[in-house]
This record gives C-alpha cells, structure tokens and sequence, in this order.
C-alpha cells in the first residue's frame, strides 16, 4: 500500500474512530428510526458498545469468522470495546451512529487505520462514505441546522437534497426527482405521517424537536413503500443521564419583512394588490431532558408558544384578511433501557393549529378597514405518536417492534356559512331581473369538516447469517378519514336562477306555470361518512457479502391496499404489487476512499382516501325546482344582499345524481385494476479526496407506469353510444372491465370490457349524430438526471455543500396531480376526462433543467460563523391551455386552441334573441404541445446569517440572525396559462400575466440559551 494511500485510510479512520475492515465487507443496513454498527475483530470475541450519555449497553459475540453487527442502536455517539479471553483486544473505539447508515469498526486487528490509530484528527471533519449502502440519501443533522440559514419547516431541509424541487406556487409542496407532490412519503421515529387524504402534506414539529434528518431521493431499501417519489426520514431528540434545559425565542417584526410589489397589467391596472400585506411571527421555545432513573429512564420534553398575525389583501384590494394564530405545540419522547437487550421507546407529539381570519371591507387608496364582514376558522393537525420496542433476541436476531397513531384535521367554518346562501344567475336574469343588491353574501360554496386517523403497526426484524444479512418484516395501516361536506347556508341550499318562458320544459321534466319567466333550482349536495383504507405490506432483503469488497442487496416488498366505501364495500381493492429492488457497492480500493454503486427498483403507489369520499361517498345530490318570484333583501353586519324569492314547487325533486347510498360500484371501477408504479435505476460514484473533502456523481432514470384516474365511458364496441356506462376509476388507455349493457337495450346486465386505448369515448356532431368513438393514450413520464456532489466537512473552521444537478423530465402525465392547472385532488384531475384533454408530450410542470445548490458556514472567530445557502432554478415550460376540443365544449383545460368558426355566427339569433352558436364540427382547432410558450425565468435565492456564540458556566448563548432572499428577488415564478377560457378564438386578456411571484425578503432573529 503507498504511504499516501496508507496516510488517507489512517486519517479517516482515526477521526470518526472506524477501523475500516480490509478483509470483509460486512453487509450493513440500517433501520427506519436508528442506526447500527458492523465490523471484524477476533473470532468468538466479546463486544461491548456503551453509550456514555445514556448507560445503554449491549454486549454480543462474534462469530467464528470475526464478523459482528450491532443493529437497532438508537442515534448518537458510542463507545466500542472488544475482549477475548479476558484480555482487551485494542484501544476502546468512539464511534458515531446515524439514522438510516451504518458504521463500519475494526476492532483488535491489525490493520492500516489500527496501525496509525494516534493520528488526532476531530472527529466532525470527515465526509463519510458509507461503502455498504446502495441508497441515495442525504443526512442533515440538528447542529448542522443550527449553522445554516434553512427556514424552520421540514420541506426546506428536503430541498436542501440535490434533485428535490419545488413544487408549482399555487398548491405547493415539493418534487422529487421529477415525481409529483402527491408521491412521497414522511417518517418520524418510524411513524408515518404523510397526509394520506390527498398525500399533499404531513404532520410537522418544530426544528428543536428533531435530531436528525434523513432525505431519501433513491434507490432505497424495501422496508420503505407507498411512495413513488422520495422519503423524508426523522427521528426526535431524547434525553441523556445529564439534566439539559434550554429556550429559543423566534422573532419576525412586520417591519422585517420587505413589501411585496404590487403588479400591474399591461394597461396600467392593478392585478395584484400585495403592498399592504404584512407578517409578523413570534415562538417561544422551552425544552427539557435527562434522566428519570439513571442509566434506564430518560425525557425529552418540548413546548413551543406560537403567536402568528399575518394580513393580506385580496388581489384587487377590496378585502382585508387579518388572521390571528395562538397555538401551542408540545412534543416528548421517553427512553427505556430495560435489560442491554431490551428498550422501549415512547415518541408523541402535537400540531394542532387554529387560525381565526376576521376578513374586512378595505379601500386601498386610503388604507382604511370598513366593517367586518365575516369571520373564518381553520383547524388543522392533531396529536400523534409511536411507541416502539427493540430487542435482541440473540446474538444474530433482533427484532424491533412499533405501534402508533398519526391524526391530521382540516376543519374550515365561517360566520357566513351558517347564515348565506351561494346565489347565482344568468345574465338573462340579471338583464330582466336586476337584483339592486350583491347576489347572496358568501362565495364559499364549501362547508366540509374532516378528520384523518391512521393506526400503524409493524415489525422488522434482522438476522445474520455468516455472509449474509437477511431483514425482512410486515408493515400494516389502517387510514380512516371522517368527512362531512355541504354548501353553505341555511339547508344547505345553493340557489341557481334560469331566465326561461311559460311552459317550457326544464331539467327534471317539469313544465314552467304560466306567468314565469325565470325559475329556480336548489341544489343540496351533500357528502358524509366514514371512509376507512387498508395498506399492507411485506418485505424480505438479503443484503450478502459477496467478496470483500462487494455486497449485492437484493429485496421484494408485496403492497396491497383496499380503499373502502362510505358503506364499508371494498371500491378499490389491489394487491400482490411486488417490488423487486437490486443494488450493489462496490469499495473501488478496499480502503473506503471510493465506491461505485447501483440499484434497480419498483415502487407502487397507493390511491389516496380522497377518491373514496368523492368517488364512492354516499352522494346526494338533490335539486328543487321553484318558479322565480323575484328578489328579497336581506342584510348581514352592515352589508345588504338579495336571495331568489321561492314560487310554487315545479316537477318532482330530483335525486339521479345521487340520493344519499351508494351505488352499483361495479360500474364505477375497474373490475382488474393495475396500480400505479415506477422503475428506477441508478448508477454512481463517490469518492474520497482527502481527509476533509469528497465528490460524487450519479445517474437517474425514472419511468412511470399506469394511472389511475376517472373516465367518462360513454360507448362501448358492442353497443356504441347507446353502451353509456358513466364515470370510472380505472387505467386510461388499458383494458376496463365495468359492469354494463352487453345486450344494448340501455340496461347494464353483465361484465363489458372496453380496450381504452381504441374505444370508450362517444364523438357527437352538433345534432346530437353519433360519429364514433376514441380511445385514451396511455401515461407516460420519465426523467433522467446526472447529479454531481461536492463536500467539504465542518472541522470547527468552514464546512461547503454544492451540487448541481442537470435533468428532463418528460411525459403526458405529471402523476396524480396536475400543478400547472391548480388541480390538487389526487387521483381525480382533468388529464383522463375524455380523450382530448391529454393528448400532449413534452417537458412537465417539474422539469427544471438545471439546479445549483451551495450552501455552507465560516467561523470568523471564536465566537461568530456566519452562514450562506443559494438555490439557483431554471424555470419550468409554459403551455397554452384551451377548452373543449372538435366533438364537446365543455369548459376544462385541454390542448386544442380554437382558431375559426369558434362561439356564436355572426349576426345570427335564435328565437329567444340567443346568438347560434357554430356547430362543433365546423370549428376548427390547433392542436399545441407542452411547453410550446417556452420557460419560466431563471430564479435564484440567497439566505444568508450570522450567528454569535459565547460559552458560559453551565450553558451556552447562540444569537442567530438570519436573512431570507438576502437580495429581494420577486421573480415570477408562475403565469397564466389559460390561452382561451371559452369556446372563441379570442385570447384570454390575462394569458401569459404573471401572478405568483417569490416571496419577499424577510429577516429573523433567533435567541437561543442551552442550560
């Protein structure tokens, strides 16, 4: 071995205190919640690992070959010792462990790092390679956090992963590796707390509540499911045999944030009205931990005051909202170290959020509040928590053993929901009827209360068997949402009012009385029940040694998942979705300077429970029917509105969209429905430079298949048009097997499968002729990426993270949401409705080209550092939306463009003074592709703090000062894309205009005291 080689393994060695095995490369996993450590020494030799903070031991023999492993070991730092015979075998080891890795320690034998164990190097200096593992994830610690200027939610640290982008504006969230928001998944101390109603969010805690961080952007390991997208991994703080108390106080002063820009449209009007909008936040943070029962026993406790007073402008300036949050979270976790080979771990916590938005009258030119016209309460979150057992059975078998619950609520009432009806007219009404007043005194159509509960329990479980390190285990979740929706107002009702003549025929069959003009329908439309999700999963990985210098992981996960009914019917129900998943590591050198890694995988995704409840709720949906008898007037807090006066009842009620039981859902779903999944291969390297500083690079490859969205089946090859079966969950562009009409006499009597990819869909010229039919293209998305590393470790003095990341992410389907359109429910958006909504491929809504991202800190003396972390985005494709396509006109986004002989003929009138419209078949269309109106700008942010630090007796004082979007970059960040918003061949006055912008700079101060 050359010296320099020889100097490099020493050093590394020494500084994280790893004897790093020369002879066998000991198959290394870590779990969910913990870490472990594996090694060689002696045969038969006794191992002892001690954690001094807590008293935790464990003692294990190894086996004939030397080889041990020490899983399931809670996150910290250690000390190894070794024995045989009675004699020490080396010097006691310091070893560190963290979430999700593996440590690797030689101890006893002679080896290079042995050798040279004296070299002193700290211990925080090294980047580490852990040789073993073949996933792609990225550790972000508590202290590294308090270093950085990273804002104080769990999305930002994941974004500080190369390849994790934002997600579009409007609805949030972030992307992984080109997946949508809706595809990943949360963990904290093993618990899953991924919003399971739409997957657009998870249950949060405070920055001081947490320990470590783990952001998984691939290839991980098969214990991890239900996911297609990426894995944010979190364990919590705990306490030690030292008493520790500490407060942090967080500041946000209004007068610290920089005014947001008002925009103005080509003309000069104001569209966007933001200059008045202010924020101002303030948390107050006390902790506490340390023993109970020495050596056994230990807390972790947290409570954390919140005051948030945020206010804004509606866009044209007309309405002031003043919210007022007061909300206290409180979290804990209680450690048991029974024997040295039992412990019991207790995680809990709280996010329940209540924000009161009182909403006002406002003049923008005089900055005046007139009179306070509605109040709106928010409550979200809910308690969650784990309780979790390790055991090591034996020397080779262990077993960890959890149980939790995860609860979210997302509850929106208001003053006017009680009182004010939704009201509606046509302009044919308003023309003859003019209401003298504001229609109604709410636009809040929506009144729905919902709660989410998850009951998770699972068991995994390790054993070693010589080479050979065999994990397998059974996860299970009961995800149960409680959902309640109705309109606002008294019954329920929202009003539509129709401009019609005497003894016309309306929608329900009724004849118009004589003397009406115009007639009323009251629509109820209610969804309620108890939606109840099963998902289940196990999983079996072999991780084998096959050389000393390579490990093969190989592993198969089997989901399934039932989503049930408000009457508790299976609606969708898929299982045996096996996982295959392969990977390997290869230490280059045999020295841990430089690995080359792999893997091949599947990962399917469950549907969310927002399918069940809108899908298969129970829906009534009744409408009422009343000659129009004019306006009345009626006034709440100072304002004067009108509601239709009701005549005599018209026709029967009719309930055939829905009488409140749940229907036949054999023709709502697909009889055999695949699920959603994704391949991904990986392929990389990293490398070692020297004692500090490490690089690598990976290459990314994703590909999804199916979907599962609603279709309207509206023919059949058997029956054509008359085979109408209605609207479907089911896989676009495959084989759907519904119950219907076999015999075409207009009555579903047996089994019709229909190839969606050829039939399906009825095509009708303006006459209501039958023209034929078409099928769905089937989904597409794939990205590819190269990914390039750069790190340079904290050794006291300076620490860099860079990473650059280059990619394309292309299909027709951005996944179970579509974020370029605002459309956040998962699994129900626009792109499958009929066959002309998505037509186009090209470049999706998370295709960012390229992506940089340095972050890193600097200690200019003792007692300051200062901090830094730039994001630099290219911006996503930009498409022009129309509506409708050549054979419907209905209003939704699709990828036709009206040109000619679109909307009403010229000077043409029917006999009520209606404009004729053209018929569909003589329009003409233009058929465009995503992105076709280019790219978003570039965008880039820059945080930037200074910290001052100053050690006392007994404690420490940390001030932090951190400033976020140093620069005041309001990039736009999203336009409209709505090219026409009717069937025309006019352009939408607003199209192209920009209307979400980065968010303005703000400044934060953060006192912290640690006792």
């Amino acid at each position: 071995m050359s010296s320099s080689r020889y100097f490099r393994r020493t050093v590394l060695c020494a500084a994280l205190g790893l004897g790093l095995s020369s002879l066998a490369m000991t198959p290394a996993r870590a779990g969910n919640t913990d870490g472990a450590v594996v090694g060689r020494t002696q045969a038969a030799a006794t191992l002892t690992i001690t954690s001094p903070s807590t008293g935790l031991t464990r003692t294990i023999v190894a086996d004939s070959h030397g080889n041990y492993r020490f899983p399931f070991l809670p996150v910290g730092r250690y000390v190894l010792t070794a024995s045989s015979a009675g004699h020490a075998l080396g010097e006691p080891q310091n070893v560190t462990v963290s979430l999700g890795n593996t440590t690797t320690v030689d101890v006893g034998i002679k080896t290079a790092a042995t050798e040279l164990a004296a070299v002193n190097v700290v211990s925080s200096t090294l980047p580490i390679i852990d040789v073993t593992s073949t996933e792609s994830a990225t550790n972000i610690s508590h202290a590294q956090l308090q270093r950085l200027p990273v804002e104080q939610n769990v999305a930002s640290v994941a974004m500080l992963a190369p390849g994790v982008v934002k997600g579009n504006a409007g609805i949030g969230g972030i992307s992984f590796g080109g997946s949508s928001i809706a595809e990943n998944a949360f963990y904290v101390n093993g618990l899953n707390v991924t919003d399971f109603y739409n997957r657009n969010g998870f249950s949060e805690a405070p920055f001081d509540f947490y320990q470590e961080f783990q952001v998984k952007t691939g290839g991980y390991s098969v214990e991890f499911g239900r996911t297609t997208g990426g894995v944010v991994n979190a364990v919590a703080r705990t306490g030690t045999n030292e008493f520790k108390f500490g407060t942090t106080i967080t500041m946000e002063p209004g007068n610290w944030h920089s005014v947001a820009l008002n925009r103005y449209d080509a003309d000069g009007n104001r569209y966007i009205t933001s200059s008045r909008d202010r924020q101002s936040l303030i948390k107050t943070n006390v902790w506490a931990s340390g023993p109970i029962v020495k050596d056994k026993l230990f807390f972790f406790a947290m409570y954390e005051q919140r005051g948030n007073s945020p206010r804004n402008t509606d866009d044209l300036g007309e309405i002031m909202n003043e919210h007022n949050g007061d909300n206290g979270f409180w979290g804990a976790t209680v450690d048991w170290n029974i024997t040295d080979r039992n412990t019991l771990s207790l995680m809990a916590f709280s996010d329940k959020d209540h924000d009161v938005d009182s909403v006002y009258g406002y003049d923008y030119a005089t900055d005046t509040e007139g009179a306070r016209t509605n109040v709106v309460n928010n409550r979200t979150g809910g308690r969650n928590w784990a309780l979790t057992w390790s055991s090591y059975l034996t020397n080779d078998f262990s077993m960890k053993l959890m149980y939790g619950k995860n609860q979210r609520q997302s509850n929106t009432e208001s003053q006017l929901d009680e009182q004010c009806n939704v009201v509606a007219a046509t302009s044919a009404v308003l023309n003859q009827y003019p209401p003298g007043a504001a229609l109604g005194c709410t636009n809040s159509s929506t009144v729905y209360a919902r709660t989410d509960k998850r009951t998770q329990y699972r068991a995994d479980f390790e054993w070693t068997l010589g080479n050979h390190l065999l994990r397998f285990g059974y996860d299970h979740e009961k995800d149960v949402s409680d959902y309640a929706r109705h309109y606002a107002g008294p019954g329920g009702y929202y009003y539509n009012v129709y401009a019609t003549t005497p003894g016309s025929t309306i929608d329900n069959g009724g004849v118009v009385p004589p003397g009406y003009n115009a007639y009323v329908r009251a629509r109820q439309y209610v969804i309620a029940g108890t939606f109840p999700t099963i998902n289940s999963a196990v999983y079996l990985e072999d991780n084998w040694s096959i050389t000393p210098n390579l490990v093969l992981n190989a592993g198969i996960r089997n989901d399934s998942f039932d989503n049930e009914a408000a009457n508790g019917q299976s609606y969708i129900k898929i299982d045996k979705q096996i996982a295959p998943r392969l990977g390997f590591s290869w230490d280059v050198k045999g020295d841990a300077t430089m690995k080359i890694f792999g893997n091949l995988g599947r990962y399917y995704l469950p549907v969310a429970n927002v399918i069940n409840i809108k899908q298969a709720g129970g829906l009534l949906d009744r409408r009422t029917y009343y000659g129009f008898d004019g306006w009345e007037t009626q006034t709440l807090n100072g304002v004067s509105y009108v509601v239709p006066r009701l005549g005599p009842q018209i026709g029967n009620v009719d309930e055939s969209q829905g009488n409140g039981t749940v229907g036949d859902l054999r023709s709502e779903v697909d009889r055999h429905m695949d699920p959603v999944y994704q391949d991904e291969a990986i392929l990389g390297f990293q490398q070692l430079l020297s004692a500090k500083w490490s690089w690598g690079v990976r290459g990314i490859y994703r590909r999804m298949h199916n979907a599962i969205d609603d279709m309207e089946i509206s023919a059949t090859p058997q029956c054509g048009g008359n085979g109408y079966v209605g609207w479907v969950m089911a896989n676009p562009g495959k084989n759907v097997t519904v119950w219907g009409d076999t015999n075409c006499d207009g009555t579903p009597d047996g089994w019709v499968t229909i190839n969606t990819a050829k039939y399906g869909w009825a095509m009708y010229d303006s006459a209501g002729n039958y023209l034929g039919q078409r099928g769905w293209k089937k989904p597409k998305r794939t990205y590819g990426a190269f990914e390039f590393q750069l790190d340079r470790a904290w050794d006291e003095k300076w620490s860099l993270n860079a990473s650059y990341t280059i990619a394309w992410n292309r299909g027709n389907a951005e996944g179970p949401v579509n974020s370029d359109t605002d459309f956040d429910d998962t699994g129900r958006t626009e792109n499958w409705d009929n066959p002309y909504v998505n037509l186009s491929n090209g470049f999706l809504p998370n295709d960012r080209r390229h992506q940089l991202k340095v972050r890193g800190t600097y200690a200019l003396a003792k007692h300051w550092q200062v901090g830094a972390n730039l994001e630099l985005n290219s911006g996503g494709p930009i498409t022009s939306y129309g509506v409708g396509n050549p054979y419907d006109a209905t209003n939704y986004h699709s990828y036709f463009i009206c040109v000619d002989k679109c909307g009403s003929i010229p000077g043409q009138f029917d006999a009520d003074g209606n404009p004729v419209q053209y018929p569909s078949e003589d329009r003409v269309y233009h058929e465009v592709k995503r992105g076709n109106y280019g790219r978003l700008p570039w965008t880039y942010t820059v945080d930037a703090n200074i910290t001052y630090l100053r050690p006392f007796d007994g404690g420490t004082l940390r001030v932090k000062l951190t400033a976020f979007n140093l620069f005041n970059q309001q990039r736009t960040v999203q336009v409209d894309q709505d090219l026409q918003t009717s069937i025309s061949n006019s352009t939408n006055s607003t199209f192209l205009q920009p209307f979400i912008f980065q968010p303005p700079r703000y400044v934060q101060l953060a006192v912290a005291l640690d006792f």
